[in-house]
């Protein structure tokens, strides 16, 4: 079994941070379980744009209030608490936040944490090793 509390993560290799946002990598490629999970806030004001060309992503809204926008249709939708969205055909998509978004994120593959987010906004495929 394995345990955890967030606030154990604060300031440690798992606690990711930019200008925009914080990710708090809670389960990671190396857990060996299939997927990584982190809880991700983004900052009032921001606006983030992001591909996973390598990863579908499930991103699960637990609080704040924001705008979601598929780049490659056009549509919107409004992101507020209870709100979830699956990136299954690998979308572009930008998030717009008006109030702190407090988000639940699950990859597969799953992140290593060694992840750096390209100029596309892409992760890179990074596996981890047996």
């Amino acid at each position: 079994m394995y345990t955890l509390h967030i606030d154990d993560l604060n300031g440690t290799d798992r606690d990711i941070q930019t200008p925009n946002w914080r990710s708090r990598r809670m389960v990671l490629g190396k857990e060996k379980v299939g997927f990584s999970l982190h809880e991700t806030t983004l900052h009032p004001g921001t606006d983030n744009e992001f591909w996973y060309a390598n990863h579908v992503e499930a991103v699960y809204c637990v609080g704040g209030k924001g705008k979601l926008t598929n780049l490659e249709t056009g549509e919107e939708h409004q992101v507020t608490d209870g709100f979830l969205y699956l990136l299954d055909g690998h979308e572009k998509h930008r998030l717009q936040v008006e109030e702190e978004l407090r988000m639940v994120c699950v990859f597969n593959p799953p992140v290593t944490g060694r992840e750096v987010h390209d100029e596309n906004g892409v992760y890179p495929l990074v596996v981890e090793e047996d």
